[in-house]
């Protein structure tokens, strides 16, 4: 077969689903990955895929080709050129199968393949973004466009990848979703555990040390938007450390434009008052989650929270906000915190929990460790999705 990944940019697109290219490659099938340019690194990436194997050095590379896109913009004009060029790649490549993730390329390519009748197309909800936080006037419109468009792409589509039940539940409560759709449930894209090795914690606060002297190191992995709860780790951040000067709360994620983002200058304020370090953005988390003793995310929603399974992969706890998506990676007093979402006090009663009683991270972090193994391998599922698409396996 020839399968046709489409992705919205191409350094995420080579993180998450990698392993899953590899395995298409791997089973003999022909794998042509459609990105936006502007990312030499990562697209060298993706095109190494499997090489470093020779057990997939007989299978067809990883092809990557080019398409216009407006990742954040609402400008109709510019989409509308994005599903024209899209069109225009299906017909020419003929690929077998679409798989499509990301709010764009899952509108539009799913769209835009139906077109140009290619015969399977499977789409994957990743999350549900900023047109699912109706909570003004502008952003109820988006919220009804989206809902408008979701429904015409996702009608041709053979299946829909969902990553918690609440977003799938949702799609057919809005009535994007049709009573016939065939609904299909993936861990999120998995976590790469060989990759993201478990690694030794970094010393701990001595048994009974003074609050002033528990230098814990909190850190926050992802883009810079409001939706992933900054705001309010930093009001937690400035409150925790009037008790715990020496705990460090970092923020590691590039920053962001447009709509729902948060301005690098109001980042730089928090920075300047004392509250968080910000660590710039990075091709490579796992130095930095090596460096730290807990990974934090207060989202208001996920699809599934990559960031934290890598982090519970690393052998990290976490401490998250009852949220979907959230809820389904990290067990209350298990391998994490939960707390309320949009609550900077309940966020910050989550990381002192951790800061008075440092050993839970040991704990906490090893049970992480065995739950990212046992159900979140990128490899199981990877497996799982090609199998739920009905994508044959290699000969043999």
């Amino acid at each position: 077969m020839k399968i046709l990944i489409l992705g919205n940019q191409a350094r995420s697109t080579s993180n998450f689903w990698t392993v899953l290219m590899r395995r298409m490659r791997a089973a003999g099938h022909e794998a042509l990955c459609a990105v936006p340019a502007g990312d030499d690194a990562a697209e060298a990436a993706i095109r190494a895929i499997g090489e470093e194997d020779p057990a997939f050095r007989k299978g067809p590379a990883v092809r990557l080709c080019h398409y216009p896109l407006d990742r954040k913009g609402l400008n109709p004009l510019r989409d509308m050129a994005t599903m024209h060029a899209l069109y225009r790649l299906f017909k020419q490549e003929k690929p077998d199968l679409l798989f499509a993730s990301t709010i764009k390329p899952v509108i539009y390519g799913c769209m835009a393949a139906r077109l140009a009748r290619v015969p399977h197309i499977y789409a994957t909800i990743t999350g549900l973004g900023y047109a699912f936080e109706a909570d003004n006037f502008f952003k109820k419109c988006v919220n009804r466009l989206s809902i408008g468009l979701y429904h015409c792409a996702l009608a041709g589509a053979e299946g829909v990848f969902f990553q918690n039940r609440d977003d799938a539940e949702l799609f057919r409560k809005v009535g994007i979703l049709r009573r016939s759709a065939r609904v299909l449930m993936a861990r999120g894209t998995g976590v790469d555990i060989r990759r993201f090795a478990e690694a030794p914690l970094p010393p701990l606060p001595a048994e009974g040390c003074a609050p002033e002297e528990r230098e814990i190191i909190f850190l926050l992995v992802g883009r810079l938007l409001e939706a992933k709860g900054l705001p309010e780790y930093a009001a937690a951040a400035r409150e925790l450390k009037t008790q715990y000067p020496a705990a460090r709360f970092q923020l590691l994620g590039p920053p962001e434009q447009g709509l729902g983002s948060v301005d690098l200058a109001q980042v730089r304020r928090w920075q300047d008052e004392g509250s968080i370090e910000y660590l710039g953005e990075t091709r490579d988390v796992r130095p930095y989650v090596e460096a730290c003793h807990a990974l934090v995310l207060p989202s208001w929603r996920e699809g599934t929270p990559t960031s934290i399974m890598e982090g519970m992969s690393m052998g990290r706890a976490a401490v998250v906000t009852d949220v979907p998506g959230c809820r389904e990676v990290v067990e209350d007093g298990v391998n994490g915190c939960i707390c309320a979402a949009h609550d900077p006090r309940a966020l910050a009663a989550a990381m002192r929990r951790l800061l008075d009683e440092p050993g839970l991270l040991v704990r906490m972090g090893a049970a992480g460790r065995d739950l990212a193994c046992r159900e979140f391998d990128a490899e199981v599922v990877a497996e799982k999705i090609l199998v739920d698409m009905r994508v044959p396996r290699a000969a043999g």
